[in-house]
């Protein structure tokens, strides 16, 4: 086919960090890479995320003398993965992310490092682990981006005074009223963030840290990133994806692929349509965290091209609350907090509200009846736990008025005021927290052993004792907040094999296509095993793709050297 107005060995379409660490391993291994992004910033859900990349026996452990190994690893995904994926994705995750990570980290500007004690979220199960395999990025001088700032995806969600901070940084912030140790790490944030006001350092933390080293790598690599470039169609040849077209700012533009076409263009996440149509209900968009540009139309084109998909009807769910006029909010540390519980409109608790935010927000659908509403859900606290610990972006002892004004955070003398007020069964209640009130002063949750996983503990208050997540909620006055099943992606999209490779409904690889990220169904399956188990999988396989496309796969460079043996 002729007509093609630009020529490349390698397309990615998405600028989050699958798209990012495919153009880049591309382009280190000798091919052209061209980055295509329809919005007008690059980053997409990584750059607004926490930033925690899941690697297990990666090459940072044995510095701090921490033992992992492959099977070990396999091991754990086994124990809480399980059959839902294929195995040979597993074990091509398992093998390539401590390559990934290793390679990326060489580059000047990449830079990673283990989160102390930030452990998997089972680590009492076969093979787990309570440190080592969780990662993030320090925090990064968006100044040295220059220019390239200007169009990085900002994080939507800012603390008091704009603090920045990383995600550990924010648990220690979070607790240092409650824990004073941590007030000299409050006092190193306030002393970077005073010379960010003073000296326009432009700090950036989290994902966005992530994104701002990769952007700036593919920029001193010359890898070219369009932005304000929609694609509009997959062009095939003999079955073959040999290009796209896109839209670049009304200009129609045909670019062709010569190695292959990498859709990192995240989920469907922020498309109210497909989430209907594939997942459970309730569900709103409203409720999710994921950039406004995951849409989903990539994932629809996979499918009119004859890709198989999977994982439609999950996501990776995260409780989430919804303050007026502001981005979603979710719940990570409060819910862990003493003095703190979930519980549905009869007033009862239906889950561990320490446990991973995956499996709470699968628990509030299961949970969810026409008897017993527990979507919304209801956080409810007592005026202790208000003193201690954050609640949103709002500091301990720190109320905002328009919570109060406009309802989203309910406040009542006593629990029965707070049960009316709420909706909830006040009997119900009352009765919930008298029991665990008792949970609190015996350390034993009897109904759902919050406190017993080490996984548990990372985000509750060390000064809560016998139990570091119960505490009785019993000081007046008290407060409530609605709870909905939100999300930070959707998990569903295009299957792929061990090799990111595209497959149609017949189990048969789609030439030249290549997902990653939550435009592919997740290796993850319906669970999270770790910190990152969204950002170390895309990153993963975005590598992976790349090398396969540029021929240098390891076990594909084993496959040509045997065949190059069988004809001589």
């Amino acid at each position: 086919m002729t007509g093609w107005d630009v020529n490349t060995d390698w397309i990615v379409v998405g600028s989050g960090a699958a798209g990012m660490t495919a153009a880049l391993t591309a382009k280190r291994e000798g091919l052209d890479a061209l980055v295509l992004e329809k919005c007008e910033y690059y980053g997409g859900s990584t750059a607004i995320s926490g930033g925690g990349i899941w690697i297990p026996n990666n090459h940072l452990m044995p510095a701090l003398g921490i033992n992992d190994s492959a099977d070990n690893a396999l091991t754990y995904m086994e124990n809480t993965v399980g059959n839902r994926t294929p195995k040979a994705n597993q074990q091509a995750f398992i093998k390539y992310a401590p390559e990934m990570i290793r390679c990326l980290d060489e580059l000047p500007h990449m830079a990673f490092r283990i989160v102390p004690e930030f452990c998997d979220y089972y680590p009492e199960r076969p093979g787990g682990m309570t440190s080592g395999r969780g990662l993030d990025s320090p925090v990064f001088s968006g100044k040295k981006l220059g220019e390239l700032f200007d169009h990085i995806r900002i994080r939507p969600i800012t603390l008091l005074f704009d603090i920045i901070v990383t995600l550990n940084e924010g648990r220690k912030l979070a607790l240092s009223r409650a824990y004073p140790v941590f007030l000299i790490d409050v006092f190193k944030i306030a002393l970077r963030n005073l010379s960010d006001k003073i000296f326009r350092t432009r700090h950036i933390a989290m994902g966005g840290a992530i994104i701002a080293r990769l952007r700036l790598s593919l920029h001193e690599c010359n890898v070219p990133v369009w932005l304000n470039t929609t694609v509009t169609d997959i062009i095939f040849e003999d079955g073959a994806a040999v290009g796209v077209e896109v839209d670049k700012e009304g200009e129609k533009i045909r670019i062709r692929a010569a190695r292959g076409i990498m859709l990192a263009a995240g989920g469907f996440a922020r498309n109210q349509r497909m989430r209907e149509h594939y997942q459970k209900h309730p569900v709103d968009t409203a409720w999710t965290g994921a950039s406004p540009g995951d849409t989903g139309e990539v994932i629809e084109m996979g499918i009119n091209a004859g890709a198989d998909v999977d994982l439609m009807d999950d996501s990776w769910g995260m409780p989430t609350i919804l303050p007026p006029d502001e981005y979603p909010l979710p719940l990570v540390f409060e819910r862990a907090y003493p003095g703190a519980i979930l519980v549905n409109a009869a007033g009862c608790r239906f889950t561990n509200e320490s446990a991973s935010y995956v499996d709470v927000a699968h628990a509030m659908y299961e949970a969810n009846s026409e008897n017993a509403s527990a979507i919304p859900s209801f956080l409810v606290l007592d005026q202790r736990n208000r003193d201690r610990h954050v609640l949103g972006t709002m500091m301990p002892g720190h109320m905002r008025s328009r919570y109060l004004e406009s309802g989203f955070i309910i406040k009542a003398d006593t629990l029965e005021e707070l049960a009316d007020k709420m909706g909830i069964n006040s009997a119900g209640l009352l009765e919930t927290v008298k029991r665990c009130n008792e949970f609190a002063r015996t350390g034993k949750d009897l109904d759902f052993g919050r406190g017993e996983s080490a996984y548990d503990r990372f985000y509750s208050d060390p000064t809560a004792k016998p139990n570091c997540c119960l505490a009785p909620i019993e000081k007046s006055p008290f407060y409530g907040v609605k709870v909905y099943p939100g999300d930070i992606g959707t998990k569903g999209g295009l299957r792929t094999n061990e090799r990111a490779q595209v497959l149609n409904t017949q189990g048969d690889v789609i030439p030249g296509l290549y997902a990653a990220g939550n435009c592919s169904a997740s290796v993850m399956g319906n669970t999270y095993p770790g910190p990152g188990s969204t950002i170390g999988p895309a990153m993963t396989f975005g590598y992976i793709g790349a090398k396969h496309a540029a021929g240098r796969l390891k076990c594909d460079e084993v496959r040509q050297r045997n065949a190059a043996t069988a004809n001589e």
